[in-house]
């Protein structure tokens, strides 16, 4: 098996629905699984997988038990050579999958890789960024310059034009690793509920020695957020709780805690505001 795909949906029914038959209908050339795990949807979409996907392994929790958890849970009944992380968001264009998978082949130093991403009307979405620092969380913007350079290209032309780049960090909305590196480094950490847990993977990945970079050649779309929307409030907590927890692991507690108060204030500075315009 040269892929397994993992897909950890929560109430995204039509939206699974539409990155299924994407992937089946653009991605020949390669042997790959698909493991859906289901955070116990409320909007039949187990039923859905079950009745159009009969091939797909389904894994149905009866609790939402985080985005890492159910990776993790995907992973370890899969048998590919390498590993995918593909939210039910995205819709993959033919040969994208197959491009990463050669790709990982090609480069023995690569841990793991990501295609280059869209928006909705084709535009660029930034799909990787510099490890993030305790400035760039509390400021909310992430450095997505490529290299030493200091270019940040804005345009998928550009992005196209400059061929494999090397990365700190890939987005978790298509993110694919070589399973040797997942057997060195070890499965997502699943005290991150939600977010930072590719940010994490990452990171471990790196201090291991490997390569992380962006395949450009291979695209998909990702319309964004789809889950996170529907509980707009406990995503934002599990974000700040998830940044924090990182910064404690790989900066040290103190750095962990003094962001997790900056952030703390910083949102309820937000809400005041909010609620107050006049003070702004």
């Amino acid at each position: 098996m040269d892929l397994s795909i993992s897909i950890v949906s929560w109430n995204t029914k039509d939206l699974l629905d539409q990155c299924l038959r994407s992937i089946y209908d653009g991605t020949k050339g390669i042997k790959f699984e698909i493991v859906v795990v289901d955070n116990a949807s409320s909007d039949d979409s187990p039923h859905m997988v079950l009745r159009k996907y009969p091939q797909v392994r389904l894994i149905r929790n009866d609790k939402n038990v985080g985005f890492a958890k159910a990776n993790n849970q995907a992973y370890e009944i899969s048998c590919g050579r390498h590993f995918l992380l593909l939210n039910p968001d995205t819709i993959v264009h033919d040969g994208a999958l197959k491009g990463l998978v050669e790709f990982l082949d090609e480069h023995p130093e690569v841990g793991a890789v990501g295609p280059l991403v869209l928006n909705a009307d084709g535009s660029l979405q930034y799909s990787w960024a510099k490890f993030p620092t305790f400035f760039s969380e509390v400021m909310g913007k992430l450095d997505r310059r490529i290299g030493s350079s200091g270019y940040r290209p804005s345009t998928v032309e550009e992005v196209q034009a400059i061929g494999p780049f090397e990365v700190d960090w890939i987005g978790g909305c298509c993110f694919m690793i070589r399973r040797s590196a997942v057997e060195q480094i070890g499965l997502m950490d699943e005290s991150l509920f939600m977010y930072c847990e590719e940010t994490d993977w990452c990171k471990r990945l790196s201090k291991a020695g490997w390569s992380l970079q962006v395949f450009p050649k291979s695209t998909i779309v990702h319309l964004g957020g789809k889950s996170s929307e529907q509980v707009p409030d406990v995503s934002r907590r599990h974000l700040r709780l998830s940044k924090s927890k990182f910064f404690c692991k790989h900066h040290g507690f103190l750095l962990g805690m003094l962001l997790d108060y900056t952030l703390r204030m910083r949102d309820l500075m937000k809400s005041i505001l909010k609620c107050h315009p006049l003070l702004a």
